[in-house]
């Protein structure tokens, strides 16, 4: 189960990540680096995850016109990452130019994945604000099977979605869930939620944490409960 669990490094300093790697190190399977992190640090932190043998999700959500995303991920699979994503709604060329910049860097072992809706998005959001007058899982569908079309390995996506995604995708296609919360943790900002243990149950390969772990007064116990709870 550990290998499942993506801890979310969304951290400031490198003082501050290179603490939570050194001490979630074999407890998790992968760390991921979003854009503050990055950011500041650039491919520092990359270089530091993987020299203690951890993996890396590189996860600043490319959207441009496809050539720029092409030469983003190309140079994301120079870094050796082993995840990064996209933002589906970027349209299907964008998608397959992202898988392309890969196949370009040489490096198939870096798979892309493509971000549905983000969990912070409920229907009234989908509807009201970015004007999407279709159902909020219709959405994630369509985009999820354009995503495969286009020859990405899987999508990022709420666990409310993984069944539906689950059943209309082919089984090596990855679903990656964030929105997870163990059982004794408050819900915060996320919308979407779900356990780790449901969240697997219901097809999904990976689970995103951040806080639950990161802000815990033992990030190591926090991980160690999170994979219990999800076995």
């Amino acid at each position: 189960m550990k290998n499942k669990i993506v801890v979310a490094l969304d951290v400031s300093t490198f003082d501050q990540a290179k603490k939570l790697i050194d001490e979630l190190t074999g407890h998790v399977g992968v760390f991921k680096v979003g854009k503050q992190l990055f950011t500041r640090l650039g491919p520092t932190i990359v270089e530091y995850i993987k020299k203690q043998g951890g993996q890396v999700f590189l996860d600043l959500k490319f959207h441009d016109i496809p050539n720029t995303v092409r030469g983003a991920c190309h140079a994301a699979g120079d870094l050796d990452v082993d995840f990064l994503t996209i933002h589906t709604m970027g349209g299907f060329e964008m998608m397959r130019a992202a898988r392309q910049g890969v196949i370009d860097s040489g490096n198939e072992k870096t798979k892309v994945l493509g971000v549905t809706i983000l969990t912070s998005i409920n229907q009234d959001v989908l509807r009201e604000d970015l004007n999407l007058k279709v159902p909020l899982g219709e959405q994630v569908l369509h985009l999820a099977k354009l995503a495969q079309m286009a020859g990405i390995q899987g999508v990022v996506a709420s666990p409310k979605e993984i069944t539906l995604i689950r059943e209309h995708t082919e089984k090596d296609f990855l679903i990656v869930t964030p929105g997870i919360r163990p059982t004794w943790y408050q819900k915060d900002d996320q919308k979407r939620t779900m356990t780790p243990k449901d969240a697997i149950e219901a097809g999904a390969d990976y689970i995103v944490i951040g806080r639950p772990i990161t802000m815990a007064h033992e990030p190591k116990q926090a991980a160690m409960d999170v994979a219990k709870e999800g076995k």
